[in-house]
C-alpha cells in the first residue's frame, strides 16, 4: 500500500499461483455524481475511454490487450467507475503504461463522440426500455429517491444522452479522472517493491488535480407509502418489486442486514424461493438485493414474477409475509448457521481469483479502507438472531416501502391508412 505524491492510492498484493496479473483502476465518480439534465456522462465517458489518445489511436487499447493475451473490460456503476485488465504478468509495463496514457490523454473527438452516442442508445433501449425487469427498477428508483441521485439510472435518460456533447464530457473527465480521484490496484505474479518503483514512475508524472465536488445530497426519510405501476407492451408477465430505504456499510446494522438479504432471497434454499416458488406456486422466480458497499444508503429490494394467472396482488401480499415473518419470528439457528456459511464460503471463493481479489481491496478501499475487507467475514459471524429481527423491525415498517408493479400491456395498434 502507497499513495504517490499526486495522490494516486496504489495496492499491491502478491499472489504467484499462476503467472497472471489483474490491474485495476477505479474512478470514483459514477452516476451519483452526476445532475439532472447531465445524468448518463460517467457511462458514456466509460464508452469513450477505448476511442484513443494521441499516443494511441481508437480502439487500440483493447487490441494490445488481446494481442499480448490478455482481457479488458470496464463497467459504471452508481458510485464508481472501474477499468481492469487480466494478463500475462510480464505484460504489466505494457497496461501500466496504456492506463497512465487514457488517465490524463483521452481524445473526445467529436466524430467518436456522436458515434458512441448511438452504442449508448441502443444498449439503453436493449438493457431497460426493452427489458421489463430494467425497466420497472428503474422507475422504482425514480419512487424511491426523491433528492438523492440515486434516483436516476446510471445508464442515463434518453434524452440526456441524446443531448450530451463533446465540452461535457471533457469537463466531466476532466473534473474526476485525476490521480487524486483513482485507485490502481495490482494483483498477482509481482514483486511488489518493483511494481511499486514503476508505477512512480509511469503515474507519478501526471498532475494531481483540484478535488472533485463533494456529493452533498441527503435522501429525506421516506413519508408514507409510495407506488408505481408501469404497463409494457411485449412483458409476458408481470412483476412485482418491494424497496425499503436502509443504511450502508458505514452502518452497525448492515452485517445483519446482508444476513437478512441472503436468508430472503441467496439461493434455492432461500425463504422467498422456497416458498414462493416451491411451497406456495406463486411465482416463477423471485429474488432480493441489498447494496452493502454502496457509498451512500441505499435500497433493501425484493421482487417476484408470479406463475401465469397468478394474481399480482398475492404475489406482493406474499413477499411482505415473509417480511412480517422476519419481524415476528426469530431466525432459527441452523438456517442462521447455513447464511452465514454461504457468505463465507462466497468471500472465500473470490480470493481464488486474482481478479477478484484485486476488485475486493479496490471496493473496500472506496469504503474506507482495503483493510475493512478483513473485518468483513467477522462481523458476519457476531449478528445474531435477534439482531436479524431488530433490523427487519427498524427498517421495514408497512408504512415506509416503496412497491413497484409492472403489467403486460397490448401493442398499440397500428395505425390506420
Amino acid at each position: 500500500e502507497s499513495t504517490l505524491d499526486n495522490g494516486l492510492p496504489v495496492l499491491i498484493l502478491e499472489d504467484r499461483r499462476s503467472p497472471i496479473v489483474s490491474v485495476q483502476v477505479w474512478y470514483r465518480v459514477g452516476s451519483r455524481n452526476e445532475r439532472p439534465g447531465a445524468t448518463g456522462l460517467a457511462h458514456f465517458l466509460e464508452h469513450m475511454m477505448f476511442k484513443g489518445t494521441p499516443t494511441h489511436g481508437k480502439g487500440e487499447f483493447a487490441r494490445l490487450v488481446e494481442r499480448n493475451g490478455g482481457q479488458d473490460n470496464a463497467f459504471t456503476a452508481q458510485d464508481m467507475t472501474s477499468y481492469f485488465v487480466n494478463i500475462a504478468a510480464d505484460k504489466l509495463d505494457l497496461v501500466l503504461g496504456l492506463e497512465a496514457d487514457r488517465m490524463r490523454h483521452l481524445l473526445l473527438a467529436p466524430k467518436e463522440v456522436d458515434s458512441e452516442r448511438q452504442v449508448v442508445m441502443e444498449e439503453r433501449r436493449t438493457r431497460t426500455e426493452d427489458d421489463p425487469d430494467g425497466l420497472l427498477s428503474e422507475e422504482l428508483n425514480a419512487v424511491a429517491f426523491k433528492a438523492h441521485p440515486y434516483r436516476w439510472p446510471i445508464i442515463g435518460w434518453m434524452e440526456d444522452i441524446n443531448r450530451i456533447n463533446p465540452v461535457e464530457l471533457r469537463a466531466f473527465y476532466d473534473r474526476y479522472y485525476l490521480p487524486n480521484n483513482a485507485i490502481l490496484a495490482v494483483v498477482g505474479d509481482v514483486k511488489a517493491p518493483e511494481v511499486l518503483a514503476r508505477i512512480r514512475e509511469i503515474f507519478g508524472r501526471i498532475p494531481r488535480g483540484p478535488a472533485p465536488p463533494a456529493v452533498t445530497a441527503v435522501e429525506p426519510p421516506q413519508v408514507g407509502e409510495r407506488r408505481v405501476t408501469v404497463r409494457k407492451a411485449g412483458a409476458r408477465l408481470p412483476i412485482v418489486s418491494i424497496a425499503y430505504h436502509v443504511p450502508n456499510h458505514a452502518s452497525p446494522d448492515a452485517p445483519a442486514l446482508e444476513l437478512l438479504s441472503t436468508i430472503l432471497s441467496e439461493g434455492r434454499a432461500s425463504r422467498l424461493y422456497r416458498k414462493l416458488v416451491y411451497e406456495q406456486r406463486l411465482a416463477l422466480g423471485a429474488g432480493g438485493d441489498y447494496s452493502y458497499a454502496s457509498v451512500d444508503p441505499n435500497l433493501f429490494w425484493l421482487y417476484a414474477t408470479p406463475l401465469p394467472g397468478q394474481p399480482v396482488e398475492a404475489l406482493e401480499r406474499a413477499l411482505l409475509d415473509e417480511i412480517e415473518r422476519l419481524q415476528s419470528e426469530p431466525v432459527p439457528d441452523e438456517e442462521l448457521a447455513r447464511a452465514k456459511n454461504q457468505i463465507e464460503a462466497s468471500f472465500v471463493w473470490r480470493q481464488d481469483s486474482v481478479h477478484s481479489r484485486a476488485s475486493g481491496l479496490v471496493r473496500f478501499e472506496l469504503l474506507g479502507s482495503w483493510r475493512l475487507l478483513d473485518r468483513f467475514v467477522p462481523l458476519i459471524r457476531s449478528v445474531t438472531a435477534a439482531d436479524i429481527q431488530r433490523v427487519a423491525r427498524a427498517y421495514f415498517p408497512s408504512d415506509r416501502k416503496t412497491v413497484g408493479v409492472l403489467l403486460p400491456a397490448e401493442p398499440p395498434a397500428p395505425a390506420g391508412k
